[in-house]
This record gives structure tokens, sequence and C-alpha cells, in this order.
């Protein structure tokens, strides 16, 4: 073992990983510390898992709603045990791709304990010391859970825990109505739960488009998903740990089986004691840093949820991929928070990346919208609730927008690229789209703008300068 790494990567998930492999491949000793199971929560408890579930519950739907289409599947039943053995049956073949051997193979040495930062340069991993030039925390955040009264009485489920149920709650209550629990209660509705929602916004899914939020509730609406907008838990009443019933602000008592937090995440940073390096936190509690995800220790870098970004696992991949690189080669490369796709996985999928209809300013942004109504993929599937909204500059160039229906977060890829690489609405337009698919939603938002600008302004007058011109020449006689 090396005397002193040139990076220990704290924290094996997304965004460790990330980190450890860039800095591998620049042929640095790299230490990955990690107190738990290697592949961190995407892996365990988060994209994996939830998306395996989701699959679940789309086929058990499918198969309950298919008679419109002269499918008819009688007595249709959900062996709850087998659906999460599915779960688990992902998780293991992913697993491999995140273990000591694939780590080695990168050069990677794996260090299982918990670390603690003793100085400036250096670490205790289980008592054991270490030094490094540089090194990179990514240790991510853990679910928050709720203090209000009679929570100590309780076995609260959490997005880390619900992976352990081997019976579908009768009664589930969700506690929040974000993207988490969403996409959860969803899927355990259309497992057979009666799921309701305690929401403390006045809509589901605050964060995203106004619109989008009132197709998912529509959908929520015909799943028999109960959403209490507007009201917060206040006390918990359980006799037996498990089930019980929830009291709400106004009174409202909600009976539960089991009761499930998915109230947002908080930074883990637990005994690493970042103080010891000269790493500072914020008053929420994340690692401090700059642009290029560089602490108050020049030689300590930060990547991933743990470090106030966006949480998604993507942005953990491509924070981990700067905060490696800059940390071997000496670069300062800056994290784009700018331009973060992000999907909610709920049916129908709920996606964006930049700006808004809601982040619109008159005279300044266009937004156009193409509607599934008038989309013949989704008129031949029959699913026309969703839209495709885009918003772009005065001069064409597209700076984000809103996809709701199936497969949005495959559509997203497109917006996504158009974002990064500056595009105009003139580029997208003018590509050969396949037919018939959902993506002609948002090419026809596209297209709308183009022809908007053909109608007004320079470009009007362009082409009719050009339109009076080519008349003159081929309306003169022929010699």
């Amino acid at each position: 073992m090396p005397a002193q790494w040139d990076l220990i990567v704290i924290g094996s998930g997304s965004a460790g990983i990330v980190a450890s492999k860039t800095a591998a491949r620049f042929g640095a000793r790299v230490l990955l510390v990690e107190r738990h199971r290697l592949g961190g929560d995407c892996l365990w408890t988060g994209c994996v898992p939830s998306k395996s579930l989701i699959a679940a519950a789309h086929a058990a739907h499918v198969a309950r709603t298919s008679e419109r289409f002269g499918v008819t599947a009688e007595n249709v039943t959900v062996d709850f045990a087998r659906a999460m053995g599915h779960v688990q049956d992902a998780v293991a073949t992913i697993e491999p791709h995140d273990s000591v051997e694939a780590f080695a193979e990168f050069g990677i040495e794996v260090a299982h304990g918990d670390a603690r930062f003793t100085g400036r340069h250096s670490l205790e991993i289980d008592g054991t010391r270490h030094t490094f030039v540089q090194a990179v925390i990514a240790t991510g955040t853990v679910p928050r859970v709720p203090t209000f009264t009679g929570t100590d009485s309780v076995q609260m489920l959490t997005s880390d825990s619900i992976w352990e149920l081997d019976e579908l709650p009768q009664r589930l209550v969700v506690l929040g109505g974000g993207a988490i629990g969403s996409e959860l209660g969803q899927a355990m509705a259309r497992l057979g739960s009666d799921v309701t929602i305690v929401n403390r916004s006045n809509r589901i899914l605050p964060a995203e488009e106004e619109r989008a939020s009132a197709v998912l509730q529509a959908t929520f609406d015909r799943d028999g998903i109960t959403v209490l907008n507007g009201r917060s838990a206040v006390e918990v009443v359980s006799s037996d740990g498990l089930s019980g019933e929830l009291v709400l602000d106004d009174g409202t008592r909600v009976a539960f089986d089991r009761l499930l937090a998915a109230i947002g995440r908080t930074p883990n940073l637990d005994t690493l004691a970042p103080e010891a390096a000269g790493v500072a936190v914020t008053d929420q509690g994340y690692v401090d840093v700059d642009a290029s995800l560089r602490t108050t220790n020049k030689h300590i870098w930060s990547a991933g949820d743990v470090a106030g970004l966006p949480k998604f696992s993507h942005v953990a991949g491509v924070s981990g991929s700067t905060a490696g690189t800059n940390a071997i080669l000496g670069l300062r490369r800056k994290f784009n928070e700018a331009v973060v796709p992000r999907v909610t996985f709920t049916s129908p999928e709920i996606a964006a990346v930049g700006l808004t209809a809601a982040d619109a300013i008159e005279g300044k942004h266009r937004v156009f919208t193409g509607e599934h109504g008038s989309t013949d993929r989704a008129v031949a599937e029959g699913d026309e609730d969703g839209f495709a909204q885009i918003v772009v500059s005065s001069s064409g160039r597209v700076l984000g927008g809103t996809i709701v229906g199936p497969r949005a977060g495959e559509s997203l890829g497109e917006l996504t690229v158009a974002v990064s690489a500056k595009l105009s609405t003139s580029t997208l337009a003018s590509a050969t789209h396949a037919y018939p698919t959902f993506t002609d939603a948002l090419w026809n938002a596209a297209i709308a703008d183009v022809q908007y600008r053909l109608k007004s302004g320079v470009v009007k007058s362009g082409i009719q300068l050009l339109v009076r011109v080519r008349r003159a020449i081929l309306g003169k006689p022929r010699a």
C-alpha cells in the first residue's frame, strides 16, 4: 500500500465511482473508501430498485386497463413478493459493475470502514491512518425523517427502507408530494395499496410546471390515489409500531398500515469531521464548494449530493468527473448547473431542462407547445394527455422546456442537447425526425417557433424581399 495516495475518494455512489475511475485513468493512485455497500444509493435504494418497482407496477396497470384496446385480462393479481424479487434481481445483476474486482481492473483500491479527517492531508479509516495529495468528498445524502409528535413510536419507511417490505401494505400513507413520494406512491397504488399522499404544497410536484402537475394529478385521481394538498402532519398515533393514524394540521385523521416519509434528504457527513481538514460546510450542512467543486481546503474537492448540487445520479456522475479531473490535473473546470435534466418517473413521466414556461419573461422569451392530442403516436396509443413545451430566446435559441408523457425522459435527450449546444429551433426543425414518435410534439413546438420568426421582424422582411426579387427575375420574358 502506498505511503501516500494521489487521491482518496470518500463514498462509492455515482459521484465517488466516477471521480475514482476518472483519476485512475489519468494514472493516479486512488483509494476509494466506503463504509457500507459499494454502489451507493442509486444501486441499492434509488434509481435501480425504484425503476424496477415502477416497471412491475406498470405491468399491473396495463393488464388492468387494456380493455379499451379490446384486450381483456381477467382476475389480475399481483404477487408482491415476486415483484420485489424482480427488484432484487435487477440490483443483483448490476451489482458486479460496482464490485471490488471491477474497481481493481482500473487500479483502484477499495477500503471498507468509517473515514475521519485528522488533518489537511490525512484521514483515518477505522483507526488506520492514510495521507493524500488530493481528496474528494462524495458521501451523498440520507432521507430526512420527520420529528413531529409520536414519530418515535412508529417504524417509518423511507426510500432507503421500503425495499425491505415483503408484504404489500393495504393502506400506505406517503408524506411528501415531490418526485420520490409521487413515484413510490403511484407504484404502490398500481400494485394494489390504498395510497394517500399528504402534501404540504398546494399541488403535486410543486417544482414542476403547473400544467405538468395537473396532468399527473388527473392520473393519480384515475389511479385512486388520494392527495391531500396544503396539509401537514402534526402527530402520529401507533400501538404496534407499524400501523396507526396520522393526525393532520386541520384535525383530519388518516389511518395507515405503513407510513412512508419522502420529505427530502440531508447531507451525510456523519463522523467525517471535515472541519479537521479545514473544509467548511454551509448553514444547511452541505460541503461548501466553489464553481470548480473545490472546498475551502484547496486540496479537497466535493461532488454529488453532499456538495449541495441537484440530487440526481447523473449530476453526481458528471460532477464526480469534474472533481476528479480538477484534483489530478490541477484544472479549474466548472460544473454547469444551468443545464441539468430532470425526470420524474411517474406515469406520465415529467421531464424538464433549462428554463421552463414559468421562467419565461415576456418580450424576452417565447414559449411554444406541441400537444399530444395532435401527435399521431399519442393518438395511436390512446395516451393524449401530455405535451412538449419549449422556451426560446428572441433569436430562436432553445433555452429549455418541459415534456410530459410516455417516455418523456427519452425525448428530453434531444432537448438537453439543444440547450447545452445552444442550438436554434431552426436546427431542430430542419432535422428529419422518425415518424411516428412522441418526439413529434417537441419537433412541432420547434417548427412553431420557426414559423413565428418567418412571419415577423427582419426574417419576414428578408423573405418578402427575396420573393419580390425572384418574382421580378422569373417574370421577365425570355429573349
